[in-house]
């Protein structure tokens, strides 16, 4: 009987190093090394998202993790303060100059990882 006691997501990257910083140091989540030497991403919710090296890594097409914030105009804002590039996609989607689309569901941003693997801030309201 299939009968999980829990469930993680997981995610691709080319470089370990560049990853923990980038998600430690850049965006300030605590980040840890499991004992396969993959990367355990430690989410203030209690959620744990794995990020492992992977050889021929492709960046994934679609957004792999969604970060939920209050104030995405503020979160943009520090993201772009810390260097990270919100405006990722021009003038392909209806956003602002930062790459803030609103008024099309929830206000959301992306941006990339160092292995070019699509994040976003979004509303939580």
């Amino acid at each position: 009987m299939f009968t999980p006691s829990g469930a993680f997501s997981g995610f691709s990257i080319d470089d370990l190093e560049a990853a923990k910083t980038f998600y430690g140091d850049t965006l300030g989540l605590r980040v840890t090394e499991n004992a396969m030497g993959f990367l355990n991403l430690h989410l203030d919710s209690g959620a744990v998202v794995l990020a492992y090296v992977k050889e021929n890594h492709e960046p994934a097409s679609f957004t792999i993790l969604n970060f939920e914030v209050d104030d995405v105009d503020s979160a943009v804002d520090d993201l772009n303060a810390r260097g990270v590039v919100t405006n990722i996609y021009g003038s392909d989607i209806p956003a602002d100059s930062r790459g803030v689309m609103k008024g099309n569901g929830p206000d959301i941003a992306w941006f990339r990882d160092p292995a070019g693997n699509v994040l976003s801030v979004l509303s939580s309201r």
